[in-house]
């Protein structure tokens, strides 16, 4: 006969203080936890929300980013002719030669200045991205100093907002527009004219970068192919989407340091419900012998432990969820170690990681709560009854 869940949910109330101090604990665990979660989570969004799999980017071979790429004109007259790659109304290949190269802006909460990231491109490059559009103003203007800013930056760079001047290169240049691309890192981007860009940091004919749309998936995978092979060209390429998504190893030290801090809480926070529930056996030990005596099980009674002590850690684990539920939405950024620039992007606290820090403070509970439900169960029924 199992033992009521009622006995167990009167025992945490009459025990309310040293309830709330075990749930407390394991709360912070799992908000730890959980905020590390949502920050690697929403830099691995951002990230993978960016390109478009029928895009293939082509780089100088051995660059492993576009801000160390080189690809220059000359090559990028050979390289958007290629068979596969899609053509748009006029008949012109759907072809961007880029550039891209960082410049520094400062904030309230960095005086000393952040390393953004600047895109040189033409408007065909604009156009590339289906999933851009302008939230505010309009597009920059061939051959003149004006810049479009992504939503993030408006957000986070005051100086670069509608209607200011950033200065870079050999002058300033009018924010003239604020644009978004959903979720993707477009948003942590400065988009101006690729001539003037060019010209503004004397790189005229070593450029970045060729974005090139295919006009489908099984023409992408060969344009990848043909460009590798093509020793001629002295270029690599790979799908958009695959460049992002070797950007998100940004996280990973942040993710073993939070990782770290969450397992040394978890081991303190396991030993702080042990000792909590190691302190209600003691306290209840008549009450042990009581229910032996009443016809229930040592099974019974180390269930009933086993689940209280569960059941606790399940309620520091919902507290922890609402510890870092503000979090949900909140715009930062992080160094991206390819880019040398700052990725900006939303912490992202979705019900999937909700449950998985539910999940971990149970298994604290459960871990904090077995040894001393054995304890209890082992009681011999006249041994507890004496107990004081």
């Amino acid at each position: 006969m199992a033992i009521p869940i009622t006995y167990n949910l009167r025992n945490l109330i009459v025990r309310k203080t040293t309830s709330i101090m075990a749930a407390l604990g394991i709360a912070l665990t799992v908000a730890v936890l959980l905020a590390v979660m949502s920050l690697v989570h929403g830099l691995d969004t951002s990230l993978k929300a960016t390109g478009n799999p029928l895009h293939v980017l082509v780089l100088r071979k051995g660059a492993n980013s576009e801000l160390v790429s080189g690809v220059s004109r000359e090559q990028f007259q050979d390289i958007k002719f290629k068979p596969g790659i899609a053509r748009d109304k006029a008949g012109e290949p759907f072809a961007s030669l880029e550039i891209v190269t960082v410049i520094n802006l400062t904030s309230v909460d960095a005086p000393d200045g952040v390393n953004v990231t600047l895109r040189g491109l033409n408007p065909i490059g604009v156009e590339l991205r289906d999933e851009l559009k302008l939230v505010n103003g309009r597009w920059f203007q061939p051959g003149k100093r004006e810049v479009v800013v992504g939503a993030s930056i408006a957000k986070r760079f005051p100086g670069a907002r509608m209607g200011e001047k950033i200065h870079f290169g050999r002058g300033d240049w009018d924010v003239v527009g604020v644009m978004q691309a959903g979720q993707s890192a477009v948003n942590s981007e400065i988009f101006g004219d690729l001539n003037q860009v060019s010209s503004d940091f004397n790189r005229s004919e070593a450029l970045s970068s060729a974005l090139l749309r295919t006009t489908d998936a099984v023409s992408a995978d060969a344009l990848v192919k043909a460009l590798q092979d093509d020793q001629r060209l002295n270029v690599s390429s790979q799908l958009e989407t695959e460049y992002y998504s070797k950007q998100t190893t940004a996280a990973l030290p942040i993710q073993f340091l939070g990782g770290l801090v969450a397992v040394i809480m978890a081991v303190g926070s396991s030993f702080a419900a042990m000792n909590t529930m190691y302190a209600a056996v003691a306290r209840r030990s008549r009450e042990i012998g009581t229910l032996r005596v009443l016809g229930f099980s040592r099974g019974s009674i180390l269930l009933s432990f086993f689940a209280e002590s569960v059941l606790l850690a399940g309620v520091g684990g919902l507290l922890g969820c609402l510890l870092v539920l503000p979090l949900n939405g909140l715009t930062t950024g992080i160094g991206n170690f390819a880019t040398f620039s700052e990725t900006s992007f939303n912490l992202t606290v979705s019900p999937s990681i909700m449950a998985s820090g539910i999940a971990f403070a149970m298994l604290l509970g459960a871990v904090g709560g077995f040894f001393p439900a054995r304890s209890a169960a082992k009681r011999e029924i006249l041994v507890a009854l004496r107990a004081v």
